[in-house]
C-alpha cells in the first residue's frame, strides 16, 4: 500500500511531542542482543521499522526474541550463531544490511543478504569496502550478485582477525566490524582515514563497552580490536531519537508562532545531531533546554531566521532539513562537508535540492557543498524517493509553502519516525495521510 502526505500551509503549531526511540541504537540493541550470552533487555519506546526489520534478522542468526510493549528481550547465542534458514532480508536498515554482512561472516556457512527495493537499487547503498575488508579478515567469499555492491550478497566466513582499511567516509562500513570482530579468533586492526560520521562510532564502541568488550583506538583512525572476546547481557533503555527530533524542532523555528515542547531526547547521549540545538540557536530560534533535555526542550518560533554555516562532517542526516532551514532564513546557508549524505538512501545532497527546487528554492549544489538562499517556497508534487529523511524534510517545507505540497512513498517515514505522522498532527499541522491501494 503506497501513502502519500498532502500538506498545506500551517497557520499554528503547539503542543507536546514525545520523539520514539533512537533508530540508530535500537538496531545495535538487537545485534548485541544476538551477540551477547544470556538474556538482555532493551526499553524501545515507539520502536521504529528498522528495528523490527532487525529482529527478524537477528532470530533467524538464533537469538530469542519476545517483544511486549516497549520492553525487547534477546536470548543471546553468546556468538554460536544459527545458520539461517532463507535469504536474510534487513528490509529498509541500512545500517542494519552492513553489520548482517559482518556477523554473517562469523558463520562457516554461505549466507545470502538482501532488502527492500530501495536498498537494491538506489545508488547510496555501496558497500564494496566493507565487502573487501571482510575478506581481508579472513571470509572466504564476499560479493554482490550483481557485482554493483549492493545486496543481494553472498557471505561465507570465517572471519579470523588481520590488518585491513576502511574508508573514513561512511561509518557504516567500520562499525560493522567493531561490533563483529570482538568474537573473531584473532585480533584485527583496521586503518579508517579522515573518519567522518564519528558520533556513529562513538555509539558503537559505547556499546562494546556496554556488553563488556574492549577495542583501543589510535585518534579515530586506527582501530585495534582484540579477538577471542565474549560480551554480557546488557540492560539500557534506549534514548530518545535526536534526528527525529530534529524535524519537530526545525518545524517549530519555521512556521510562525509555533511554540512546542518536546520529551524524551537527552543532550548527553552521543548522537551528533543533538547540535540542532546550538544550529537553530545560532540562527536565532528561541530555545529553551531544561535538565539536559530529559525534562523537555522548548522551541518558540522568532518569525525570523539568519542564514549560517554548518560543517557537516559529522551529521549526514542533517542536510534535508539544514536545506529547508536555509531557505526561510534570511542571506544564506552554507552547508560543509556533505560528500558522506551521499552514501545514504539516496544521494541526499542531489534529491533534496531536486525537490525543494520544484517548490521554488534557490540551491547551489558542489561537491561537497551546499548553498540555500533565501527562497519563497510553494507547494509542488514531491517524489519522496523512499528517502524516509527527503519524505520529512519536504513535508515541513510544505507547511510554510503556499498551496498545496503532495508527498510520495510517505510510508517511509516509519523507518525512523513512526509516530511522525501523529506527532505533526497533533501539534496543529495542516497535514493529510492518504493511503493508495495498487
Amino acid at each position: 500500500m503506497l501513502v502519500w502526505l498532502i500538506v498545506r500551509k500551517t497557520r499554528q503549531l503547539s503542543g507536546e511531542a514525545r520523539i520514539p526511540a533512537s533508530k540508530s541504537h535500537s538496531v545495535r540493541a538487537n545485534f548485541f542482543g544476538l551477540l551477547a550470552e544470556g538474556t538482555s533487555e532493551a526499553i524501545i519506546h515507539d520502536a521504529c521499522a528498522d528495528a523490527y526489520s532487525m529482529a527478524k534478522v537477528v532470530q533467524e542468526l538464533g537469538a530469542k526474541v519476545n517483544i511486549k510493549g516497549n520492553k525487547w528481550v534477546f536470548k543471546g547465542t553468546g556468538g554460536n550463531l544459527k545458520v539461517p534458514y532463507d535469504v536474510l532480508n534487513v528490509g529498509n536498515s541500512g545500517t542494519g544490511l552492513f553489520i548482517t554482512y559482518a556477523v554473517s561472516a562469523l558463520l562457516d556457512s554461505y549466507v545470502v543478504v538482501t532488502g527492500d527495493e530501495q536498498l537494491r537499487y538506489k545508488p547510496g547503498r555501496y558497500g564494496q569496502p566493507l565487502l573487501d575488508a571482510l575478506k581481508d579478515l579472513g571470509a572466504k567469499a564476499a560479493f554482490s550478485v550483481r557485482g554493483d555492491g549492493k545486496p543481494p550478497v553472498v557471505i561465507r566466513g570465517v572471519v579470523r582477525g588481520g590488518k585491513t582499511t576502511i574508508p573514513g567516509i561512511n561509518s557504516q562500513w567500520l562499525t560493522p566490524l567493531l561490533i563483529a570482530m570482538p568474537l573473531a579468533e584473532e585480533d584485527t586492526e583496521v586503518f579508517v582515514p579522515n573518519l567522518y560520521e564519528r558520533p556513529y562510532i562513538e555509539m558503537t564502541l559505547q556499546w562494546v563497552r556496554r556488553v563488556g568488550g574492549r577495542i583501543d583506538n589510535e585518534n579515530f583512525e586506527i582501530f585495534h580490536i582484540y579477538g577471542g572476546q565474549t560480551y554480557k547481557p546488557y540492560r539500557f533503555t534506549i534514548p530518545g531519537d535526536w534526528e527525529s527530533a530534529c524535524f519537530v524542532l526545525a518545524a517549530g523555528a519555521l512556521v510562525e508562532g509555533a511554540e512546542i515542547t518536546i520529551y524524551g531526547v537527552d543532550t548527553r547521549d552521543v548522537q551528533g545531531d543533538k547540535v540542532v540545538v546550538d544550529i537553530l540557536k545560532q540562527m536565532g530560534a528561541d530555545i529553551t533546554v531544561k535538565n539536559y533535555g530529559l525534562d523537555g526542550i522548548t522551541i518558540r518560533s522568532t518569525g525570523e531566521l539568519e542564514g549560517v554555516e554548518v560543517d557537516c562532517k559529522h551529521l549526514p542526516d542533517a542536510i534535508p532539513y539544514l536545506a529547508v532551514l536555509g531557505t526561510y532564513a534570511k542571506g544564506k546557508t552554507v552547508l560543509k562537508n556533505i560528500e558522506p549524505s551521499r552514501l545514504k538512501e539516496t544521494d541526499r545532497p542531489a534529491v533534496i535540492k531536486k525537490e525543494l527546487e520544484k517548490m521554488g528554492a534557490k540551491i547551489e549544489l558542489k561537491e561537497n557543498e551546499m548553498i540555500i538562499h533565501h527562497s519563497k517556497l510553494h507547494g509542488a508534487w514531491i517524489d519522496g524517493h523512499m528517502d524516509h529523511r527527503i519524505i520529512m524534510a519536504t513535508a515541513i517545507a510544505g507547511m510554510i509553502a503556499e498551496g498545496v505540497t503532495a508527498i510520495s512513498d510517505a510510508e517511509y517515514y516509519r523507518k525512523s519516525f513512526p509516530t511522525f505522522y501523529e506527532v505533526f498532527k497533533s501539534l496543529g499541522a495542516n497535514i493529510l495521510k492518504v493511503k493508495e491501494v495498487v
